[in-house]
């Protein structure tokens, strides 16, 4: 048996997100449903994928980590391109890996950093709709970036918590929390850290797209971060804006995974 580290990338627009639910005739598919299926028919037999964090309904990843225990040799199967063969369009396996017996998807990330795309235009594009947030006023870098600097550091971050997923702490370590134009009429906000909490980023850019149409500063986004209160934060950006970029772990353990 060997641990085996997948890189996804995945358009999440007509997934309920990562995590496999109950399935009913109204439930959409979710994109460990869809790969665990493909593994298990690989492998004959039932298999069970590990993902570094559970992405939600409408979110994409860039390059979402997952594990699983292989229960043969792979050495007769080219992983990736059969499991491309066999995923629908919107999911593709970018890399493979043999990766140390002690090696975890979740547990042994160290950070992640996430993109958020924001649309900024009057008039929407319909290419860009699945993509990016549609926001027609026009925003300020210069208004946006001071309220991002607010979030660097160690902080309870509970009040941008959605409630649903029990957690030890909600304190988290932000390294970095950044605004810039990729190109007219397109924003990001990057945003990299230890962890996140559920919906935090979408959370945190819901609050700061208020502040900024609403008048508020780096002072009024202190205190809501201050608060440890979820209704003093604002509301959740739209799904489709966040992008899981990257995931990040020791060193050490990168250098030990053998790519297939």
């Amino acid at each position: 048996m060997a641990r085996i580290k997948l890189i996804l990338k995945y358009d999440g627009t007509e997934f309920a997100g990562w995590q496999r639910q109950r399935e009913t005739a109204e439930t959409l598919p979710t994109i460990q449903a869809a790969l665990e299926g493909c593994l298990s028919q690989i492998f004959e037999q039932t298999i069970k994928a590990v993902a570094s964090g559970r992405t939600d309904a409408g979110v994409h990843a860039e390059a979402q980590v997952v594990h699983f225990d292989a229960p043969r040799d792979l050495d007769n199967i080219r992983l990736v391109r059969a499991l491309n063969a066999m995923l629908p369009n919107s999911i593709s396996v970018t890399h493979a890996y043999v990766a140390p017996d002690d090696f975890h998807a979740l547990f042994s990330a160290t950070g992640k950093t996430y993109r958020y795309v924001i649309y900024n235009s009057a008039i929407r594009d319909p290419l860009q709709i699945r993509y990016a947030t549609w926001v027609q006023k026009p925003l300020d870098l210069a208004k946006l970036e001071p309220l991002a600097k607010v979030l660097i550091g160690e902080h309870d971050f509970k009040s941008f918590q959605t409630s649903g997923t029990e957690v030890k702490s909600t304190i988290r370590t932000v390294e970095k929390a950044h605004w810039s134009r990729l190109h007219e009429p397109l924003i990001e906000f990057r945003i990299t850290g230890s962890g996140f909490l559920k919906q935090m980023v979408r959370n945190i850019v819901g609050t700061m797209l208020y502040l900024h149409q609403n008048g508020g500063g780096p002072s009024h986004m202190t205190a809501i971060l201050q608060a440890r209160d979820r209704t003093k934060a604002k509301m959740t950006a739209p799904p489709q804006g966040l992008h899981l970029h990257a995931v990040y772990y020791p060193p050490e353990l990168d250098k030990a995974c053998r790519e297939l």
